[in-house]
């Protein structure tokens, strides 16, 4: 029974983060579907909690098997054969733990966005700089005209 529990969990997991990616990738500014910035803000902070709920059920999942796995390893009574824990569940635990993470940072970065709008800056050009050769005046008048600009003006 438990490893069917398992299943539903890691199967909805799976589709959960299936739908969760759609959902982000029509909620990022860089696509044109999805509507307004208020509308993509909304929807990619959907996506973000929608891969937490995957995050959430692949780690219950793992720890379900695992709580199993080790009940039944140090039950002296317990006469069939005995596993342990093996990667595939330290893998479920770190992806779960990372689709944790990702959905998190998904909705702080779209709630971030949306309190400040953006800013443009503007280019005010550069400053014609000096080099100290031109500072210095020769007494044997040069006929090359002079440097204005350093070599890291142009820059």
């Amino acid at each position: 029974g438990y490893i069917q529990a398992c299943r539903g969990l890691m199967i909805s997991a799976v589709c959960l983060g299936f739908f969760g990616a759609i959902f982000g990738l029509v909620g990022m500014k860089c696509t044109k579907v999805g509507g307004s910035d208020q509308t993509k803000a909304k929807i990619a902070c959907l996506a973000g909690l929608i891969f937490i709920l995957s995050g959430l059920c692949s780690m219950t999942s793992c720890s379900l098997y695992a709580n199993r796995i080790t009940s039944e390893f140090f039950d002296p009574s317990f006469v069939a054969q005995k596993y342990e824990l093996g990667a595939a569940l330290f893998i479920g635990w770190a992806g779960a733990s990372l689709c944790i993470i990702g959905g998190s940072i998904f909705c702080f970065s779209i709630a971030e966005n949306s309190n400040s709008p953006r800013r443009g800056y503007a280019y005010n050009g550069a400053a014609s700089v000096m080099s100290s050769r031109t500072k210095v005046h020769n007494s044997v008048p040069d006929k090359t005209p002079p440097k204005h600009f350093d070599k890291n003006a142009y820059v």
